[in-house]
Order: C-alpha cells, then sequence, then structure tokens
C-alpha cells in the first residue's frame, strides 16, 4: 500500500484535501471542478483514494443488505459472496419450481407466456422434463431476454449497473425466484470480475423495470456489450477472457432476471446515501449560518421543544445545541433581534422533514432489498392453509420438498415510490429554506453587516449571485411536483404504474442541486463569519463550525474585491460533497 506524500507547497493544502476527499467519496468529476491545478496532483490524491478502497467482501444472505452496502459494491468495488444457506435456499426453490410444473401446475413465464400471452401454453412439463421441454424452455427464454432487451438513451453510469447487479443478486438469494443457482453465480462473477453491462437508462415505467435491466441476461447469454475492466467489448469476449461459461437460460431465468424493480431500488439505495450525507451538511451549514446572522438560539433550547414533541424536529435541535456549544450565541447580544425570520426560526422543522423522509427511506428500502418482487413467486416450507381448489393448487408437498409457486403484485414498489415523491417536497423546502437565509445574510437590516457582505474594495459583491440561487431552488420546487400519469399496456392488462425510476433520479438531481444552493448559502456564512471577526477578533465560534469554517477557507478564501463568483460556487459544491461523513 503506497503512503500519502505531503505537498511540498503549502498553497496546495487546500486543494489536497477538497480534491482527496472528492475522490475518497466517488465524485471524481467534483473533484475535478475545485481546481485548474486539480491535474496537478491527481496522482496523490488516486493514492488517497486507493487508501479507503481496500479489499472489501460483502456476504450476500438475501436478508441483510443495506444502502450502504450497495453503495460500497457499486462505488468502492467491494466484493461479493454467496452464504452456504441463501445457496441452499437457491437450489430448493429451484427444485421446487421444476416440481410443481412436472406435476401440471400452470406457471407464468415457465409453462405459459407472459403479459398478453399469458394464455397460451409453451411447453407441458407434466410427468417430466424430456428434452423436447428442456430445448422449448430455453427458446422461449432466450426469446424474452431479447425482446424485453428495449431500453433507450444514455447508457447507465457503472456505480448504477453495479448497483442494480448487486440489489438484484440479494434479493434473488432470499430465494423466491426460482432460478437455477448459476444465475446467482453470474451476478457476483460479474462483480467481482468487473464485467458491468451497457444498459440505457430509460424506458421503464416503474411496475418491474424489465425492458432495461434485461441487459444484464443479455450479456449473460453471451451477447450484448460489457465493460469489463472498464474496456468496452463484446459480452461473449468478456466472458471468454474471464473464464466463465454463458448462462443456458430454462425455466424461469430470464423472467427472474428481468421481472424486478433493481434498477429502481439501486437507484433509490444510492439518493438514501446522498440524501443522509446531504442532510448531516444542511444542519452543519445551518449551524455557522446562523452564527453568520447572529441568530436566535432559543428555538433549539429543549424546553422550547418538549411541549410540541415531534420526533425529528426535536433531534434536530438537539443536534444544533450541540453543534453550536461554546459559541457566542450563547452569550448576550445587543444587535440580535428577539426573533428571526421563519426560514432560521423553524430550521429544527424544515430540517426535521427531511430526517422523516430519510427514516421512512431507509426503512422501506431495508424491506426493498431483502424480500422478493418477483411474480410468480416461489414460497419455501409452507403448506396448502386450505382444501380449497384456487388455493390449494399452488401448493407441492412431496419428496422432502414443501412449499407454493404462486402468483403475486410484488413487483409494485408503489410504498418506497410515495416514500420519494415526500422526500421530493422536503428537500423543496430545504432548497427554499436555504435560498431564503442566504437573502438575509445580503441584507444588512438583518445581520447589521455590510450590503451584500461586501468590503470597501468591492463593487457589488455578493448582489447578483442571489438570482443563481433562486433560481436552483425554483428548479427543486418544480421536481418536488409528483408523477401521475399512467398509460394501459400490454394488452390493456397493465393499466397501473410507479413512475419509480423516474421519480427517484429526480430526487437525486435535487440532492445535487441543494449541494449548490447550500454552497452558496456557506459562501455567504463565511464571509459574514470574517466581516465579525474583523469587527471583533474576540468573537467565538463553536467548536465544530469553527472547524468546518476553517477548512472551507483552505478552500474559498475571504472575498476582499470582487471577483469571478462561478469558480467559488463550484469549489463550494465540491467542498460540501466531499467533506467527512
Amino acid at each position: 500500500m503506497k503512503s500519502l506524500r505531503k505537498p511540498k507547497n503549502s498553497r496546495y493544502i487546500g486543494l489536497l484535501v477538497s480534491t482527496a476527499l472528492c475522490l475518497v467519496s466517488g465524485q471524481v468529476k467534483a473533484a475535478e471542478r475545485v481546481s485548474p491545478d486539480f491535474y496537478a496532483f491527481k496522482k496523490t490524491t488516486q493514492e488517497v483514494a486507493q487508501l479507503t478502497q481496500q479489499s472489501q467482501t460483502l456476504v450476500l444472505n438475501g436478508n441483510s443488505l443495506t444502502p450502504s452496502d450497495v453503495i460500497k459494491v457499486a462505488r468502492n468495488g467491494a466484493k461479493v459472496t454467496i452464504s452456504d444457506a441463501a445457496l441452499k435456499r437457491l437450489k430448493t426453490a429451484h427444485e421446487l419450481l421444476l416440481l410443481a410444473a412436472k406435476n401440471g401446475q400452470a406457471i407464468y413465464g415457465l409453462t405459459q407466456g407472459v403479459g398478453l400471452n399469458k394464455d397460451q401454453t409453451l411447453v407441458d412439463a407434466r410427468g417430466n422434463l424430456s428434452e423436447e421441454v428442456i430445448r422449448r424452455s430455453q427458446e422461449f427464454n432466450r426469446g424474452l431476454i431479447y425482446a424485453h432487451s428495449a431500453g433507450a438513451g444514455p447508457q447507465m453510469s457503472k456505480d448504477v449497473v453495479r448497483a442494480i447487479m448487486a440489489v438484484r443478486l440479494n434479493s434473488i438469494l432470499f430465494g423466491s425466484t426460482g432460478v437455477q443457482p448459476k444465475v446467482a453465480q453470474l451476478y457476483s462473477d460479474f462483480l467481482n470480475d468487473d464485467i458491468v453491462p451497457i444498459i440505457p437508462s430509460r424506458g421503464s415505467v416503474g411496475q418491474a423495470d424489465i425492458t432495461l435491466i434485461t441487459h444484464i441476461g443479455l450479456a449473460m447469454i453471451g451477447e450484448g456489450e460489457v465493460y469489463y475492466q472498464d474496456k468496452k467489448m463484446p459480452a461473449s469476449q468478456a466472458l471468454k477472457m474471464a473464464g466463465i461459461e454463458p448462462l443456458v437460460p430454462f425455466g424461469k431465468d430470464s423472467l427472474s432476471i428481468l421481472s424486478s424493480n433493481a434498477y429502481s431500488a439501486a437507484l433509490g439505495a444510492l439518493a438514501v446515501g446522498e440524501l443522509e450525507h446531504a442532510l448531516k451538511m444542511s444542519k452543519l451549514i445551518f449551524a455557522l449560518s446562523l452564527e453568520a446572522l447572529d441568530g436566535n438560539i432559543e428555538p433549539f433550547l429543549e424546553d422550547s421543544n418538549k411541549i410540541r414533541p415531534f420526533p425529528e424536529a426535536n433531534q434536530v435541535s438537539r443536534d444544533i445545541r450541540e453543534m453550536l456549544s461554546g459559541s457566542y450565541l450563547w452569550e448576550k447580544s445587543e444587535e440580535r433581534s428577539l426573533q428571526d425570520p421563519l426560514s432560521y426560526r423553524t430550521g429544527a422543522y424544515i430540517l426535521g422533514a427531511g430526517e422523516h423522509s430519510l427514516k421512512q427511506l431507509q426503512e422501506q428500502l431495508k424491506i426493498q432489498l431483502n424480500s422478493s418482487d418477483d411474480n410468480p413467486a416461489v414460497v419455501l416450507d409452507v403448506v396448502s392453509p386450505s382444501t380449497r381448489n384456487e388455493e390449494a393448487s399452488h401448493y407441492v408437498n412431496e419428496g422432502g420438498i414443501r412449499g407454493a409457486v404462486l402468483p403475486t403484485a410484488n413487483f409494485s414498489p408503489l410504498p418506497w415510490v410515495i416514500s420519494f415523491q415526500e422526500a421530493a417536497i422536503a428537500l423543496s423546502y430545504l432548497s427554499s429554506a436555504s435560498a431564503q437565509r442566504t437573502i438575509k445574510l445580503g441584507d444588512p437590516h438583518f445581520t447589521h453587516l455590510s450590503r451584500f457582505l461586501g468590503t470597501e474594495n468591492t463593487v457589488h459583491a455578493y448582489g447578483a449571485i442571489q438570482k443563481t440561487f433562486v433560481a436552483l431552488a425554483i428548479e427543486n420546487q418544480e421536481l418536488a411536483a409528483p408523477i401521475l400519469d399512467n398509460f394501459a399496456i400490454a394488452g390493456n392488462i397493465e393499466d397501473v404504474s410507479t413512475n419509480a425510476p423516474r421519480t427517484v433520479q429526480r430526487v437525486r438531481s435535487q440532492i445535487d442541486t441543494l449541494y449548490y444552493i447550500l454552497g452558496i448559502e456557506m459562501m455567504h456564512a463565511a464571509q459574514a463569519i470574517d466581516l465579525r471577526l474583523q469587527k471583533n477578533p474576540n468573537l467565538k465560534l463553536s467548536g465544530v463550525t469553527k472547524s468546518f469554517f476553517e477548512q472551507y477557507r483552505q478552500v474559498v478564501p475571504f472575498m476582499e474585491r470582487d471577483r469571478v463568483l462561478t469558480y467559488d460556487i463550484e469549489k463550494s459544491y465540491s467542498f460540501l460533497k466531499a467533506y467527512p461523513k
């Protein structure tokens, strides 16, 4: 392992901190925006990234995957292995599926067609799985992959595809798909050997991402294109180079590969990690911004909050009190207003709404990531609860194997899609409140500082920049509107949808934009703090905000004279995205 060399020239310390942190967080593009001098330190900061990407192996069992685990696999290159118990479930579920087919059960996607073609019998497997039955099943499976590889638009990023494969592998290991164990092994091999199928990013209505994630199955059968260790090539070539035998899909393999919300859930897992960090930064910037305003601490006192016990608002108030421990805000100030503008005064409720959304999403995605969204589903170790034929006909209990193959509607991700729509509204409030606070910081009526936080040597200081963060806040308001349109498709059968991918994509866009809005608030807050320190060198920030402020000043210096602010905005954005989690 290489050691990190300290730069010889101290003027690059701030740059090193920002770019290194960006790379550690997987934000290479953000790091490149920090400064034109970025490439001078690229080699050094790559070494920093390597220190954090040590070889990791996650044991997947179908029951304990978290969004942070998905991020480790997607962005940090963590390897995966399959637990013995999960592999055993997988084998048993496959045997039960074939046993049900041999017993004459009509099974969607195995003996019957899919979609409108569910009325067509594909194979008659009653009695035994003859060579002819197997051949016809294999032909159907291959055709199913071809017909559902139907995406549009630009290809997904590598981290998103890796996230999809981690998510789908874990849900397969839950044990309700009925696939051949080789399917799960191929997902594992693709992740560990760095085989990344090329998948278009558009074309899912969010009722299983069937037209997109099917491209992973296409690569598994040795067709389509992939990136193998970052080199684009035909899937057949990559499999050969990696020593992997292509999949010959059979039974319910293809349907299980394509009929899942793994794309939407993968985006959701990435979004949850991004939202968690953005909310931490929002609280930290709020605390510094309150010091910049010379604002009131009273709305965040324990006794102010316990009489209205909304849990997240109370927790945010506790966090703010802790962050501001030792701050001058706990001392009397002659210039301090009796009550601050609502964007400050109701900060615990606005930030608390974001925390509530995060908590809800974490709980919902925990279920999504560690359950089955398959249709039909193989349910192990159950017996028919009645003798009613419609129910009992789906159950099998022979040869030591018992369970059922049941039609489901588990492909609907609506519970957590609605939660993402709520998160979008919370992000709109967070964005607007930050913009409002930033306007107040530029107004001497609230700060008793100079207009637009200028100096004797500035012409306009932070006057024109208000248009920028207001425009960004309006963008986030627009993205908060829910997507409700539906079309009846697939022979007029699939007449509701969730638009899950687009919903989550918009939330991720909001989060990214929020960093810009917060970055501009940070620019104002730091400028105001410096102006206060000029008036009173003994002004005391809290330990938390002082460290945050000083690190920021290594990247974005005090504005003594007017300068191009676009660069400062980009530096602020990158600094916040990379700030230690």
